[in-house]
């Protein structure tokens, strides 16, 4: 299921697609994430993440 965060800075935007780096702060939960996002996105954006959970061994 995919959570919504907030786009809280943008680090860097590379390549022709439009990639971008950003920091988010997920709503639901006190954490903040960074995530590689492609096409247009500022701060304040709402994204809708699906992958939130760190994985382990």
């Amino acid at each position: 299921m995919a959570e919504p965060a907030e786009v809280t800075k943008v680090l860097k935007r590379e390549g022709p697609k439009g990639v971008s780096v950003v920091k988010c702060k997920i709503l639901n939960r006190d954490k903040t994430l960074e995530r590689a996002v492609i096409g247009a996105v500022k701060e304040g954006d709402i994204i809708y993440l699906k992958e939130t959970e760190m994985g382990g061994l």
